[in-house]
């Protein structure tokens, strides 16, 4: 049946169930986009999650009819397309009918109360979805229980729409994969170009939040996986301090910079979701380190005049690798010049250039302890160590190896345990060259409140059989140090976004927010994408 057949003659309800099982579908049969030539347009096109609450307050909307179009949007460009929603919530209508309910009671849980979210599938919910990392390997039923981030989210009154497709095992199974692929969910695409990446690993986060798919979603990042397909989509995304967010639940790489973030296309947007989502989990110590130091309500931080009287350095050793980009960052550099901020030209992050390959160690280190502790809570998984993931892809290969290998899986699985001196060694050199003599000397020297730089360079053509062709990009100081950055649109490149990046130490989310909302008050460098098959360039 046609699609749009499908949807002139199908209730929500099935609509629900049908994307319910497009995760069944294997990845290497997903690579084929299908999307109509003409899509009708969206009633809530570009709606912020300040209009959505409007809506449901006066009337106009509700969560349930909110979520019916969200769901019709899916269905409509996303099923053998844009292929960034790996999986679908069969319970989201029920849920919306529920909170509509205590709306309609005098009880209202929030600014997220109603609103749609969708979650990157490294992030355990105990409902009916699977929590997968996009690998076939972890297919089966779903997590026993909540991550203590999704416990907040639903307990701040938003709706757990669906899970989005990433690149399986978050980008650390090969050096030369293509972002956004998995093997469960196949290859998610550009909403700007459909031939282009949308870079990872929260490749379907940012993906499917461009493409007006949901309100707000969230991301994961151990190094550059919100910041880099904010970027490449056009969105804003946050990439937290390491402790502002728990991760218990949530399918680890390193616990010295793994960091769950919102995304969205607006500052404020992001800055609603970052708030309720805060809180000491007993599960994860590094919460403990946010008491004191949180907010639950980020809004109040929105501030147009957020630029001035700031100080801020210009990382040009993260420039130089694209005339365009380089241009688009010399005007934002006038613009918030003119916005009433001091530009310290040419800072140097000294750490960072004496860092190494010590960084990728202390990752393949962190990833075998993690994913082994994960998995030993979960019972109901076929595999049950990394060895047992490594076996499962060589036995099941044309499936989850048809383009790539795991070698980066393969030199975890040979790392010794945490308590080896190797490992002590190379966690005290990252952690002291990206903080004490990285990000915190810097902005010491130059009396700084944030550094500046561009996120990336626009989105590459898809190349699964070559894997990724990064420009550049900022992302590795705040990653290493677990220090906050926030990314937003600068500007384009033959069409396609280029993301500008602010980042300081540790727990400045707050003023992160302000500068940026500044920024993107005064700028407004957000386009809508139009879906193209192609830029069309010769």
């Amino acid at each position: 049946m046609k699609r749009r057949n499908f949807l002139q003659t199908s209730t929500l309800g099935s609509i629900i169930g049908t994307l319910g099982f497009t995760s069944c579908t294997s990845g290497n049969d997903r690579n084929e986009v299908h999307i109509p030539s003409s899509i009708d347009s969206f009633p809530l096109e570009e709606y912020t999650v300040s209009q959505l609450q409007l809506d449901m307050k006066s009337g106009q909307h509700t969560a349930r009819s909110i979520t019916e179009l969200y769901l019709k949007r899916i269905e409509e460009v996303d099923l053998d397309g844009l292929n960034s929603v790996i999986e679908v919530n069969p319970e989201a209508l029920k849920i919306a009918d529920q909170l509509d309910d205590e709306r309609a009671s005098g009880n209202i849980r929030g600014s997220l109360h109603g609103i749609p979210v969708l979650i990157k599938d490294n992030i355990d919910t105990g409902d009916g979805m699977m929590t997968t990392a996009g690998s076939l390997a972890l297919e089966g039923p779903p997590a026993a229980k909540d991550a203590f981030i999704v416990k907040q989210l639903r307990a701040a009154g938003a709706l757990l729409l669906g899970k989005t497709n990433l690149s399986e095992w978050a980008n650390f199974r090969s050096s030369r994969s293509s972002s956004g692929w998995s093997g469960r969910g196949g290859q998610t695409r550009n909403p700007f170009a459909l031939d282009r990446n949308p870079c990872g690993s929260s490749a379907g986060s940012g993906a499917a939040v461009s493409a007006n798919l949901c309100a707000i979603t969230i991301g994961t990042e151990t190094n550059g996986s919100i910041v880099c397909p904010s970027s490449a989509n056009g969105v804003v995304g946050i990439k937290p301090t390491v402790g502002l967010w728990s991760r218990t639940g949530i399918i680890p790489i390193s616990h010295t910079q793994d960091t769950a973030g919102p995304m969205g296309r607006t500052v404020a947007d992001v800055a609603a979701l970052l708030g309720p989502l805060t809180g000491i989990d007993e599960s994860d110590p590094r919460t403990a380190e946010s008491e004191g130091e949180s907010y639950k309500d980020y809004i109040k931080f929105l501030d147009k005049k957020g630029l001035q009287g700031k100080r801020i350095g210009v990382w040009r050793d993260a420039m130089g690798f694209h005339e365009k980009v380089d241009q688009i960052m010399e005007n934002a550099f006038d613009s918030m010049s003119t916005l009433g901020a001091e530009i310290i030209d040419n800072v140097e992050i000294d750490g960072s250039n004496r860092m190494g390959d010590a960084a990728y160690s202390l990752l393949l280190y962190e990833f075998k302890h993690g994913i082994n502790q994960y998995l030993s809570n979960r019972p109901e998984v076929r595999v049950r160590t990394l060895r047992d993931i490594i076996e499962f892809n060589n036995n099941n290969r044309d499936r989850s190896m048809p383009y790539f290998e795991q070698e980066t899986l393969i030199l975890s699985e040979q790392k010794a345990d945490l308590v080896s001196p190797d490992y002590q060694e190379i966690l005290e050199k990252v952690l002291r060259l990206s903080r004490a003599e990285g990000i915190d000397q810097t902005l010491k020297q130059h009396n700084l409140d944030a550094i500046v730089a561009p996120t990336g360079g626009p989105a590459w053509p898809i190349d699964v059989i070559n894997g990724d062709h990064f420009g550049g990009g900022s992302s590795s100081p705040a990653a290493t140090a677990g220090y906050p950055s926030i990314t937003l649109p600068a500007g384009y490149v033959f069409g396609l976004p280029v993301g500008i990046s602010l980042f300081s130490t540790a727990w400045k989310e707050s003023d992160l927010i302000a500068m940026a909302y500044s920024f993107e008050q005064a700028r407004g460098s957000r386009k809508v994408p139009q879906l193209l098959q192609t830029l069309g360039l010769p």
